[in-house]
């Protein structure tokens, strides 16, 4: 059936999501499965609104038009698994495009129908080796903190032979941006908090909780240092999480809910904690503050620890110009930052909190703001794969040519995978090597501490 020229009920209701129901058997079975793809392919096919999003949709969209009949029921079902392979679960068609959304009767939510594909996918056959590796970032991050050998793996890793060795063996792309292990770990490295706490209830938390994230506290502790510093120079006191296991949104892309439960039971407990203590907790990285936020609240929609968890998370910009608007943020900025390219990362955008990073940046004088809203293409492991480097390089392409025409003295992402990706497409596709500092970092430089 197509989904043009039908009326939406409800249509001026906000999106709602409703749970992940993976602990039902039938959630499992391939045939259903097979139907309920089949259901969501029809209405995207009669609508066609997200086909520049992706490469998911222009996929279908292909294997409709080039089948027998020109319609979904034309396409095979073993072909339904290219269109799922496409789908890095960013969640810009359920919150921007799509208009048959819940509350509308058709229920269309691509990004969870292509998460139980995968899920389904890796219990029915198994997963990969190189998924395994780039999802398990606590046992990859163990080479982080060990000076020579963090020097050693980082030398090697660098070479071209050992490129095309990852490639061949694991399906890493030989180009693809790779990051490299810090020499000294976020959380071995920070120091103590200091500050006065803020109870008043009618303004934002005095106190704030760290959860690091695998990528600041293994590959690029200078992040969660340069937030300290922020916190530190406003006088907010902090702390760190005290027992961290990966957030789990490298093994949900994976479709490995399983190993997400795995990881939930170690970081709850610590969380929660300190969430009915009154701390505000913040992660450097969006996608790890979305899957507290919204994805582990969707998959145990039932655990009131979770939910706790989920009220007390934010975005640091979000806590930032909270604070701001409290009159609580310092506002003595001493260094101009010149022309700052920002982009705001998906995971940013689809937590609704609208463009706060942009409105703290926009405070610092000196400084000329461009901001690009289009995906980077990187969209956590999909950029590093062997088959799918090529897509997140063309979907990146916009926003790389974007931001060069700016001629920025600084190009920044809150999402710091996301900024080496378009790092590597400027340097690339306009011969330029760009300045890139994550937002948290330019707001230290601004402060000049």
């Amino acid at each position: 059936m197509s989904a043009a020229g039908t009326t939406r009920e409800g249509s001026l209701d906000a999106p709602t999501r409703h749970p992940l129901d993976w602990k039902n058997p039938a959630f499992w079975d391939p045939a259903a499965l097979d139907a309920e793809m089949e259901r969501i392919f029809n209405i995207c096919h009669g609508c066609r609104r997200c086909v520049n999003l992706c490469g998911a949709f222009p996929t279908l969209f292909d294997l409709v038009d080039e089948g027998p009949t020109g319609e979904v029921d034309g396409v095979p079902k073993a072909s339904y698994k290219a269109v799922v392979d496409q789908c890095y679960l960013c969640d810009m068609c359920y919150l921007s495009k799509c208009p048959y959304v819940p509350p509308h009767e058709w229920n269309v939510d691509f990004p969870h129908v292509m998460l139980r594909a995968k899920a389904v996918e890796r219990k029915t056959h198994g997963g990969k080796l190189r998924d395994a590796v780039l999802s398990s970032t606590d046992k990859t991050g163990q080479f982080a903190g060990i000076p020579v050998v963090t020097q050693v793996v980082n030398a090697v890793n660098r070479t071209a032979p050992m490129r095309k060795l990852m490639e061949a063996t694991l399906g890493v792309h030989a180009k693809a941006w790779l990051p490299e292990f810090a020499a000294k770990k976020f959380r071995s490295a920070a120091g103590a908090a200091t500050g006065a706490v803020v109870t008043d209830g009618q303004r934002t938390p005095g106190k704030v909780a760290l959860f690091s994230t695998c990528f600041i506290n293994y590959n690029e502790p200078g992040i969660g240092h340069d937030l300290v510093a922020i916190l530190d120079h406003n006088a907010i006191p902090w702390v760190l999480a005290e027992k961290e296991a990966c957030c789990g949104m490298p093994k949900l892309e994976q479709g490995d809910l399983d190993g997400v439960e795995v990881l939930k039971n170690i970081n709850i407990p610590q969380l929660v904690a300190l969430a009915r203590d009154g701390y505000a907790i913040l992660t450097g990285v969006p996608s790890c503050t979305l899957m507290f936020k919204q994805e582990l609240p969707l998959m145990f929609p039932d655990e009131a620890d979770v939910l706790a968890v989920r009220d007390a998370m934010w975005d640091p910009f979000e806590y930032l110009v909270a604070r701001l608007k409290d009159g609580l943020l310092k506002t003595d900025f001493t260094t101009a930052l010149g022309k700052v390219a920002y982009h705001i990362p998906c995971h940013g955008r689809v937590q609704k909190i609208g463009h706060k990073t942009e409105e703290l940046l926009n405070t610092i004088p000196g400084c000329e703001l461009d901001t690009t809203e289009r995906c980077s293409g990187h969209a956590g492991t999909f950029g590093v794969k062997k088959e799918f480097h090529a897509m997140a390089m063309k979907i990146g392409r916009p926003v790389f040519r974007k931001m060069a025409g700016f001629e920025p003295d600084f190009i920044s992402s809150d999402c710091p995978l996301g900024g080496h990706h378009l790092a590597q497409g400027i340097a690339q596709d306009h011969g330029k090597t760009p300045t890139l500092a994550h937002p948290i970092s330019l707001v230290r430089r601004a402060y000049g501490i």
